[in-house]
């Protein structure tokens, strides 16, 4: 049957007339017809054969499935994943629609839950938020946070969780390399022992991660305390500016608040510091996708598994710095990506 989604995906049976019929091939209506206007009684015949041939495209056309909407949040990251997998689809046969940088994280969700969309990348650690339940340790463990949330979803909504990528998108230090190699400096409990021993820290970051509690939860799980003077809050607080201020030096800053994946930490030669202790959650990037879509293509789930887990929290990091540094087009640069693993393309077995 059809189903409402945005876009008018899903169209009302095309009104087919007789002209329409010959044009496209139906000889056995042709036929019906030339001999209706030779015989009047054959008129009977014409409206009886028109009819079933209706009704057997129209039944064709409602048991196949209407394209998959693949969509994204608005950070360059969800856009390149959301190209991929509409890209890796659109190559096994599968047609898609781009509903691609739809909006922030309540505008997506919105959208797969209400039907308007079918699939897009989430990060395992935002299911917290989603079932209120921040402080459940499961969302620390990239596999623990995995299956919780993929069961909370599929129970609430009917939304799938597909397989997700073994890296993690969250909150993190960089500190400037020639610091790091100074000062031996690779795990949070080791930028704890530089602070603790009187450091010349200076951090970057923005107010969510100053005050909101992120910063606090790593100062306790590692005991060290960072003075007022060794923070810079900037304005916006986006990671490219915090990455740009350590690699500039500015204000004498040489550690930024990051996210794990941002492409900007390779390009500003920045050291990413080992949440050894796994204070935050982990934000791996997981496709999820309504069951109703799954269920029409189930193929959906094997086809993206290997690409999911093709990916590496340095290879994502390579991947982003060519759309947040180079300024290649998200959509671009996947399909660069699905050609050189043999996703796509001539490289792929078929």
């Amino acid at each position: 049957p059809c189903r409402p989604v945005i876009d008018k995906r899903c169209l009302a049976a095309p009104r087919v007339g007789l002209d329409d019929l010959r044009d496209s091939g139906h000889r056995g209506a042709t036929m019906v017809v030339a001999h209706a206007r030779r015989h009047p009684l054959g008129q009977f015949l014409q409206a009886i054969s028109v009819a079933m041939l209706l009704m057997g495209a129209v039944a064709s056309s409602a048991t196949v499935a209407p394209p998959v909407v693949v969509s994204s949040k608005l950070s360059s990251e969800s856009a390149m994943l959301g190209h991929m997998i509409r890209l890796l689809l659109e190559d096994h046969g599968i047609p898609t629609l781009d509903r691609m940088t739809l909006g922030a994280t309540p505008v997506v969700r919105k959208a797969l839950l209400a039907g308007e969309i079918d699939l897009y990348v989430e990060y395992t650690g935002n299911a917290g938020f989603f079932f209120n339940r921040p402080n459940d340790p499961a969302w620390k463990n990239l596999q623990l946070g995995y299956e919780l949330g993929s069961k909370l979803d599929l129970a609430a909504n009917r939304i799938v969780w597909l397989s997700p990528a073994p890296a993690s998108n969250a909150w993190a230090l960089a500190v400037r390399r020639d610091i790091a190699t100074r000062h031996r400096l690779v795990t949070m409990s080791d930028f704890a022992r530089w602070v603790r021993e009187g450091g010349a820290v200076k951090l970057a970051c923005s107010a969510e991660f100053a005050n909101g509690g992120t910063l606090r939860s790593l100062e306790q799980t590692y005991s060290f305390h960072l003075a007022p003077r060794q923070k810079i809050v900037l304005a916006g607080g986006e990671t490219a500016a915090t990455i740009g201020a350590a690699a500039a030096q500015t204000n004498g800053i040489n550690t930024a608040m990051v996210y794990g994946t941002d492409g900007g930490i390779v390009a500003a030669d920045l050291v990413l510091l080992e949440d050894d202790r796994n204070d935050q959650p982990v934000y791996a990037p997981v496709p999820i996708v309504r069951e109703a879509a799954l269920l029409a293509r189930p193929e959906i789930a094997d086809i993206v598994r290997p690409l999911m887990a093709s990916f590496t929290r340095e290879s994502l990091q390579a991947l982003n710095a060519r759309v947040q540094i180079d300024g290649e087009s998200a959509e671009e640069v996947a399909g660069d990506y699905l050609r050189s693993k043999g996703f796509i393309g001539p490289a792929r077995n078929r």
